[in-house]
């Protein structure tokens, strides 16, 4: 019984969802931007000072948006480090997950580890500029004299549950926040502080990591605080998924997460095996094409936007008469090919129409993921349905594609503030003492239906032309 908040921390803004915490149902809601530009003006920053978060959170909370409220979820963006000096006072400003100044601390900690392979089987990831664990070692090497400084480190939804408990003594985080850090295993639940002191040269304290249902504490105000998470946790949480769904995200790049029982070590590093929110674990496989092949192809038709893009492609027929898009515009991880280029094939004088390129565009982009999706199949993952997440699922190319080239049920859930509202239902299992069962989000769902065998024969085509430009890479 009574009323819960979640709040999402994310790059760009704070959102609060004030909810019942029997049904779910939203009761109210706040919004207040971050700062969105570096000090050059140039993009979003790499470093902020944390208090930004908390100044946005408190004018996300202004008019008494929580008034009544018995508890609070925090979920806030991944891969941001808040590195703090002995007395609990930030270093320096955190370094958030944009940041691609330690592309080279990566190659550094792989080699400093012996191998990708060692480090997959070490926390369940390969080290890539935008980890936590990758972001200490550029430190260690960029501002020595500010790490020797760290005695502690935090994560971006860590450090707030710690402002809003008063900092106390006890410091935490979640399963999920700690296993995309790079220093912390899902398969065995432990840091490992030698890659700390790998990465930063020295040993720092770490948060105590607390079960899902746990809360971190009380503020002084007698309001509850739950462990909090990472934003990808947190709207897996908040969208219902479970055992045999994945989650498809369309963003310039892409990403396929599941839900399984136990993690996964991937010697090869294609697949990131994160925790999730509630015990269970998240496998998850990124391309690093997805909307941005769309975008590329609307520029070279003439096409203002993607949605005349989509009308271009609806003309068309699945197979796109013959042309194949590899959508490798950018080199791709999934498989890692981090040199190719795109490439397009099947060229005919009756396939040289807009709307077939314009269709096989679309196809390339979720073949691609058809790719990401079989890897976590050929470990034993199941997929019964699949959440397509982000803008470019509403388009009518996406949706009339996505079922039968993913050869399975296709759920689009209406946009919402999914990682807010997982918060709020981590509260309200805090709070309870029970996992509430909210009404899932409110969705189209698409079949495969009959088209089933054009979409495998769209995806062999694929696979074809694939292999014959890239043998053995997947």
């Amino acid at each position: 019984m009574g009323i819960v908040a979640g709040l999402d921390s994310s790059p760009d803004f704070t959102r609060i969802v004030v909810c019942d915490a029997d049904t779910g149902a939203v009761l109210k809601q706040g919004y207040a931007p971050h700062p969105t530009e570096g000090p050059d003006g140039a993009g979003r920053p790499s470093d902020v000072d944390p208090q930004a978060w908390l100044l946005s959170l408190g004018e996300a909370a202004g008019g008494g948006l929580l008034e009544g409220v018995l508890a609070i979820g925090v979920s806030a963006q991944q891969n941001a480090v808040v590195p703090l000096d002995q007395h609990g006072n930030t270093v320096r400003p955190a370094l958030v997950g944009n940041d691609r100044r330690a592309q080279v601390a990566a190659a550094d900690l792989i080699d400093g580890l012996g191998s990708r392979e060692a480090w997959a089987q070490a926390v369940g990831c390969v080290p890539q500029a935008a980890h936590p664990v990758t972001k200490l070692r550029w430190l260690a090497k960029s501002e020595p004299e500010s790490a020797q400084r760290v005695a502690s480190l935090m994560q971006a939804h860590d450090w707030l549950v710690w402002q809003l408990l008063g900092r106390p003594a006890r410091r935490t985080t979640d399963r999920g926040g700690a296993s995309g850090t790079g220093y912390w295993s899902a398969a065995t639940s432990s840091y490992r502080p030698d890659l700390v002191e790998l990465a930063l040269g020295h040993q720092a304290m770490l948060p105590e990591v607390i079960g899902p249902a746990e809360a971190a504490g009380t503020t002084p105000e007698g309001l509850l605080i739950s462990a909090g998470t990472g934003e990808t946790m947190a709207a897996a949480f908040g969208l219902g998924v479970q055992q045999g769904d994945a989650v498809v995200s369309l963003g310039a790049s892409g990403s396929v997460m599941a839900v399984h029982h136990e993690a996964l070590v991937d010697p090869s590093g294609i697949i990131t095996s994160l925790a999730d929110a509630t015990g269970m674990h998240l496998p998850v496989v990124h391309t690093l094409n997805a909307v941005r092949v769309l975008r590329g192809a609307a520029e070279m038709l003439g096409v203002p936007d993607l949605e005349g893009l989509s009308d271009l492609a609806m003309k068309s027929t699945p197979g796109a008469h013959g042309l194949v898009l590899l959508p490798y515009l950018e080199g791709e991880k999934t498989p890692n090919l981090p040199h190719a280029a795109g490439t397009l094939t099947g060229l005919r004088r009756e396939s040289m129409r807009p709307e077939h390129l314009a269709r096989a565009a679309f196809e390339g982009m979720l073949c691609g993921l058809g790719d990401a999706l079989d890897v976590l199949r050929g470990r034993g993952v199941e997929v019964r349905r699949v959440f397509l997440l982000g803008a470019a699922a509403e388009l009518p190319a996406v949706q009339a594609a996505a079922p039968m080239l993913f050869g399975t049920q296709v759920v689009v859930p209406q946009p919402a503030d999914y990682a807010a509202i997982g918060a709020a239902r981590q509260a309200a299992w805090a709070l309870n003492g029970q996992l509430p069962y909210w009404q899932g989000a409110s969705a189209q769902v698409f079949e495969p239906g009959d088209e089933q065998a054009v979409g495998q024969a769209v995806r062999q085509q694929y696979r074809t032309v694939r292999e014959q430009s890239h043998p053995g890479a997947l």
